[in-house]
């Protein structure tokens, strides 16, 4: 099952988060305060972001985080899937897949495109998504960080 966060998720949404921001999946780690900030958002708003748990069985699997803009490139709104985290102790249990079925059914006719990053080590993530299609972008991306 996958469903939005509510209030009372903060605990898990931020343990889930923390071992993700700490995993060889990403570059660098994200202090507890950003995460928390993200908790915050998504459970006052769905303009910008949602944060959805995947369950099974009743228990918590994961999480994703998506963002959700307008690009000029395509002329059209996108997903991105910021963050998306299985515990170890139910990963290859086709929840990735999963979710990304759940996107594409409720995104259906309204978004351009869906859009993510991954870092190069994460090779079963990359399978993953080139087997559902998506493709690797030949440019490099830059931030700007602010306080």
């Amino acid at each position: 099952m996958i469903r939005n966060i509510r209030p009372e998720d903060r605990e898990a949404y931020l343990a889930m988060s923390d071992a993700f921001y700490h995993s060889e999946a990403v570059l660098h780690p994200v202090p507890l305060e950003v995460q928390a900030r993200v908790f915050d958002e998504a459970v006052s708003s769905d303009v910008y972001l949602e944060v959805f748990f995947l369950e099974e069985e009743g228990k918590t699997a994961g999480y994703a985080v998506i963002n959700k803009s307008f690009s000029s490139e395509i002329g059209g709104r996108i997903v991105w899937i910021e963050d998306l985290f299985i515990k170890p102790e139910f990963r290859s249990h086709g929840l990735g897949r999963t979710f990304f079925a759940y996107l594409e059914d409720r995104f259906a006719g309204t978004v351009k495109r869906f859009r993510l990053e991954a870092d190069f080590s994460n090779t079963r993530a990359i399978a993953l998504y080139k087997r559902l299609g998506f493709e690797e972008l030949p440019y490099l991306q830059m931030v700007k960080d602010r306080p």
